[in-house]
C-alpha cells in the first residue's frame, strides 16, 4: 500500500523499483514535457533579439539585454525555492505550478506595446523554467537511481535543448516568412497548452527519492536545513564549488548565445532564418550530444567530460569573436553546443552523487540557482563589456573566462561517481 500525493487516501500500487526500464513510460513522459519545456524558452531565442532592435528601437545592448537579466533574476531564485518545495509538496505540484506560470507569456510577448512588456513575460518565463525545467529532472533522477544517473540526465538535457533547437529553428523560419509577430509567438501559445496538458499524466515521483535514500542508510543530511545545504554546495565542499563556478560561467556563455549571437549577425547583414539556424545548431549539438555524454560520465567519470566541455566552450567562444561568414558561425555554434554537451547533465549528476536524495532537490536548486544566476551576472557583464568591446571583444573576454573556468575544476574538483575508482567513498552530503 503506498498514500496518494494528496495524503487522503491509499491505493494499491505496483511495487517501486529503481531503473529507466522498470520506469519506461513515466521517463517518457517527462522527457516529452521537457521538450515543451526546452521549446517555449527557444520560441524567444531567435525572435526577441531582433524584435527589441526592429520593434521597440532598443539601441544599446545593455537595454536589450535586460530581458535575458529578467529571466535569470527569476530562474536562479526559483530553482533553490522549487528544489525546497520539491522536498516538502512533491514534485508534480511544482511542475504544474511551473506551466501555469509560462501560459501567459507567448501572448505578453505577442501584444507587447512596449519592451518593458517583454522583460515582464521574461520574469515568468523564468518562473515557467525554474520550476518546470528543474522538476523533469529531479523527477528523473528519482526515477532511475546511482546506477544511471548520468545516462538520465542526458537524456533530459537532450530533450529540453531539441526542443529549444526546433523551436530556435521554427521561429526563425516563421519570422523570415510572416514577420516577427504573430505566427512565432502563437506557435509559442501551442506549446505552452500542451505542456500543461501533459502534465496531466505525469505521476509523482518522491517515492522513488525515499526508496533511494533508505537504500543508502539514513544520514545526517535528512535533517539539514536550507543554509546549510547552500553552504556545502556554494562553498564549502570543493568539489561542489567547481561545479557551481562552471555552471555559472557556462551560463555567460549561453547568454552570449541568446543575446548576442543575433545581434552580431543582424549587424553583418544575415537574414532571421539564417540566424535561426545558427542558434539551433548550437542548441541541436547540446541537445544531441548530451545522449552520449551523459552515459559516457556513468563509465569515465564525471570531472574529465566537465573540464573538457568547459575547454570547448571556451574554443567557441574565441572563433564566435572572429567570425564573419556563415560557416564560421556554424562552427563556432557546433563547438559551443558540443562543450555544453559535454558538461551540462554531467554536472547535474556530479551534485547529486554527493547529495543524499532526501536533501537532493534543495541541493539542485542550490547549484541551479548558481547556475541560473549567470543569466542574470551574465546579461550585466555583457552588457557593460559589449558597449567597450563591441560583440567580437566581448566573445573573446567570455572565452578566456571559460578556459578559466576548466581550469578551477581541474584543481578543486574531486571524482563523484561512486562505481569510478578514483572517486573518494563516503564524500556525501552529511
Amino acid at each position: 500500500m503506498m498514500t496518494s500525493s494528496r495524503g487522503s487516501r491509499t491505493r494499491s500500487t505496483p511495487a517501486i523499483r529503481l531503473g529507466l526500464r522498470p520506469n519506461a513510460l513515466q521517463f517518457t513522459l517527462l522527457a516529452l514535457d521537457n521538450v515543451f519545456v526546452g521549446m517555449l524558452v527557444g520560441s524567444e531565442r531567435t525572435v526577441v533579439p531582433l524584435l527589441g532592435v526592429q520593434a521597440f528601437a532598443v539601441g544599446s545592448l545593455a537595454v536589450l539585454l535586460t530581458f535575458v537579466t529578467a529571466f535569470g533574476i527569476v530562474k536562479g531564485p526559483l530553482n533553490l525555492v522549487a528544489g525546497r518545495l520539491a522536498d516538502r509538496w512533491g514534485r508534480r505540484p511544482v511542475l504544474l505550478i511551473g506551466w501555469l506560470c509560462g501560459l501567459p507569456v507567448p501572448w505578453m510577448l505577442l501584444f507587447a506595446p512596449s519592451w518593458s512588456w517583454i522583460v515582464a513575460a521574461n520574469l515568468l518565463l523564468g518562473a515557467n523554467q525554474g520550476f518546470a525545467w528543474s522538476m523533469t529532472v529531479t523527477s528523473k533522477i528519482d526515477l532511475v537511481g546511482g546506477r544511471q544517473r548520468g545516462l538520465a540526465l542526458g537524456i533530459n538535457e537532450f530533450s529540453g535543448y531539441v526542443g529549444v533547437a526546433l523551436a530556435s529553428a521554427a521561429t526563425g523560419a516563421l519570422a523570415s516568412h510572416f514577420g516577427l509577430r504573430p505566427a512565432p509567438f502563437i506557435f509559442a501559445g501551442a506549446v505552452s497548452l500542451a505542456g500543461v496538458l501533459l502534465v496531466t499524466t505525469i505521476r509523482e515521483t518522491t517515492p522513488f527519492a525515499r526508496l533511494e535514500s533508505a537504500l543508502r542508510s539514513a544520514s545526517a543530511a535528512s535533517g539539514a536545513t536550507t543554509a546549510e545545504v547552500f553552504a556545502l554546495v556554494s562553498w564549502s565542499n570543493r568539489t561542489l564549488r567547481a561545479c557551481s563556478q562552471a555552471g555559472l560561467l557556462n551560463k555567460f556563455s549561453d547568454t552570449a548565445v541568446w543575446a548576442v549571437v543575433p545581434v552580431a549577425m543582424a549587424s553583418q547583414r544575415f537574414a532571421p532564418d539564417a540566424i535561426g539556424l545558427v542558434v539551433g545548431l548550437y542548441a541541436l549539438c547540446w541537445g544531441a550530444v548530451q545522449l552520449v555524454t551523459g552515459a559516457l560520465s556513468d563509465r569515465i567519470g564525471r570531472k574529465p567530460p566537465i573540464a573538457a566541455g568547459l575547454a570547448l566552450n571556451g574554443a567557441g567562444l574565441l572563433v564566435a569573436g572572429t567570425a564573419r561568414s556563415e560557416v564560421t558561425w556554424f562552427g563556432a555554434a557546433a563547438l559551443m553546443g558540443v562543450g555544453t554537451a559535454l558538461l551540462y547533465p554531467v554536472l547535474l549528476a556530479a551534485v547529486s552523487d554527493v547529495t543524499d536524495p532526501a536533501v537532493r532537490g534543495t541541493a539542485l536548486g542550490v547549484y541551479r540557482l548558481w547556475r541560473d544566476g549567470g543569466y542574470a551576472l551574465g546579461g550585466v557583464f555583457i552588457g557593460f563589456a559589449a558597449g567597450w568591446l563591441r560583440p567580437g571583444g566581448t566573445f573573446l573576454v567570455l572565452g578566456a573566462l571559460l578556459l578559466l573556468s576548466a581550469l578551477l575544476v581541474l584543481i578543486w574538483m574531486s571524482e563523484t561517481h561512486a562505481w569510478h575508482p578514483l572517486a573518494p567513498k563516503g564524500d556525501s552530503l552529511t
